[in-house]
């Protein structure tokens, strides 16, 4: 039952990002305002011993794409809280997990459009994946996992939230400086001592330096930060998704319960 009920309330939702392309169509826009920017305006002033820029850029964008991406369920939530929409669901004969499994799924395909998207543009301004097939394969499945995971964090909030406007407000402020204070865009070696620490042991660093090692964008010439995080990514990305989704699922299920029951 949650199975079938999941897999429809996963149409439901994609169904409505088809009807509602904005949604696609921005969420895909702004990889690429970001990918030309770093690339052309700030990429002239960055120098990396070994790479290119532009090849060390595009991993960055794609974690912090992703991460973005997963705001969508928190927002979705929030905005069907709002509408009572979720009373609805909570009058039909279904499983209550299958609204929040429904919702988190979906959000996977606008983050496959988005990577997609943001893959075709980093060819053109020069990035290339120098790993294998099964590497990249498996930097992608990473990159999608980690925004799942994220989605369920999102999750939780866009339930405590229940207005859109809010949500969006509050996510920002968390997302922004999580995606900034990492290895996304420099090298973590050239922030500040506090800065450095927290970006090193960022989960958004994990995948970010992990989808760099998989796609072959790390410089032979260059030095990997001395902490586990850093030297083992794949590793540490894996436990990330793990310990959230632990965390996370259960407390998005129980927060679903109380707010249909107010």
């Amino acid at each position: 039952m949650v199975v079938s009920d999941s897999v429809t309330v996963t149409k439901r939702n994609v169904i409505k990002i088809r009807r509602v392309p904005d949604v696609l169509i921005f969420s895909t826009l702004s990889p690429i305002m970001f990918v030309l920017l770093f690339a052309y305006v700030f990429g002239s002033a960055i120098q990396l011993p070994g790479t290119s820029y532009r090849e060390f850029l595009i991993a960055g964008i794609f974690a912090q794409t992703v991460v973005f991406g997963a705001t969508f369920t928190g927002s979705s939530l929030a905005e069907d809280m709002q509408k009572g929409i979720i009373d609805r669901f909570r009058s039909l004969p279904m499983a209550p997990s299958a609204v929040l499994i429904g919702r988190t799924v979906a959000d996977v395909v606008i983050n496959v459009v988005s990577l997609v998207v943001m893959s075709l543009t980093g060819l053109l301004v020069g990035w290339r994946i120098r790993g294998s097939f099964v590497d990249a394969v498996l930097a992608y499945a990473l990159l999608l996992l980690f925004a799942y995971a994220v989605s369920w964090i999102m999750a939780v909030v866009g339930l405590l939230v229940r207005a859109p406007e809010v949500f969006n407000n509050a996510s920002f402020m968390v997302i922004f400086p999580l995606t900034f204070i990492a290895n996304t865009f420099v090298p973590s070696d050239n922030l500040p001592t506090v800065l450095r620490v927290v970006a090193e042991w960022n989960p958004v660093s994990a995948v970010t330096q992990a989808t760099r090692d998989l796609f072959g964008n790390t410089s032979p010439m260059g030095t990997t930060p001395d902490v586990w995080p850093m030297r083992h990514p794949v590793a540490t990305t894996g436990v990330w998704i793990v310990v959230i989704l632990v965390i996370f699922v259960p407390l998005a299920l129980e927060q679903y319960k109380r707010s249909v029951s107010r």
